[in-house]
């Protein structure tokens, strides 16, 4: 037992942790923006897997992390184009067309898999490590926070940007327009599909960024249903955010310290069944909500397809 107290111990669980935390405040941060402009993009999860097979073939074939990561993104966008013909622009309900996507990427990216690795499972490069200097020198934090992918870094840097676009632009007042009085904003002369579409479309690019980075930074592969509910932690995350992003990069962290537990506790060997261990993280979730559920704060209009004309 005291091994899992160690120095060693501590930053490698911290660095899983982060590394963890990543593809889930990416998804929650475009899940976050799809939310405040209305739109209940529960096909995220879908577009993380779209994401994590086109990014690990990108980096894969081209030798290029960095390649990877724009064909990721470019899935997410792919499938959140989607979302957005179907939901936003002919208003289909967003839940079933949402669901819909989800399990058509599950079987698409797992055949597609089959067919191209089922037989090799290849496997990336360790990644290039950005180290900044003195920080990175600091006992157990250092290891896990300052010695990270230049990704982690953007991703963090993307919180703050994300806040200040939703308090101080024009950009975040349509998109808080957009999901709470969409009408309003039409009569403003804004275009709500327009300020919708733009939404779901960065939440693609964001989750498909999410996903690149779980296959080709967090595994190192792609295999069949990598994201296991990562696209749906990030949905939990953007609702108890109350559209705050540094709340959405608290809570990420959070589920990702449980995430890395779940590796930690198996590999220290301690004697509680694999089941339980693995729990530990959808736990999280169930406490996060009944603490914080109730005083989530969501958009009047979340879910509901505009229509010009129609009240």
């Amino acid at each position: 037992m005291t091994g899992l107290f160690s120095e060693v111990f501590l930053s490698a669980l911290l660095f899983g942790a982060v590394t963890a935390a990543i593809p889930l405040l990416l998804a929650g941060l475009g899940e976050q923006m799809s939310e405040k402009a209305g739109v209940l993009n529960i096909g995220i999860e879908g577009m993380m897997l779209a994401g994590a097979y086109l990014g690990f073939v990108g980096a894969f074939y081209s030798g290029s992390l960095w390649l990877g990561f724009l064909t990721g993104a470019g899935g997410g966008i792919a499938v959140a184009l989607v979302m957005a013909l179907l939901c936003v622009r002919i208003g289909l309900n967003q839940i079933v067309i949402g669901i819909a996507l989800t399990l058509g990427l599950e079987g698409l990216t797992a055949l597609l898999h089959h067919f191209q690795f089922s037989r090799s499972y290849p496997r990336l490069p360790a990644v290039d490590v950005t180290v900044i200097p003195l920080l990175s020198g600091i006992p157990v934090i250092g290891l896990a926070l300052f010695r990270q992918h230049l990704i982690v870094y953007l991703a963090v840097a993307l919180v703050f940007a994300m806040g200040y676009i939703y308090r101080r632009t024009q950009l975040g007042l349509n998109l808080q327009a957009a999901g709470d009085k969409p009408a309003a904003l039409d009569v403003a002369g804004i275009d709500v599909a327009r300020t919708r579409t733009i939404a779901v479309l960065t939440t693609g690019a964001l989750a498909g960024l999410g996903g690149a980075f779980l296959a080709n930074v967090g595994a190192g592969l792609f295999i069949p249903f990598i994201t296991n509910g990562a696209g749906f932690l990030g949905i939990v995350l953007a609702m108890l955010a109350r559209g705050r992003p540094v709340w959405v990069l608290f809570g990420a962290l959070l589920f990702g310290v449980c995430l890395s537990l779940t590796t930690a506790m198996q590999v220290a060997g301690i004697n509680i069944p694999t089941d339980v261990i693995q729990m530990l993280p959808f736990l999280a979730v169930m406490i996060m909500l009944v603490l914080f559920g109730r005083r989530a704060s969501l958009p009047a209009a979340l879910g509901i397809p505009y229509e010009r004309g129609v009240r």
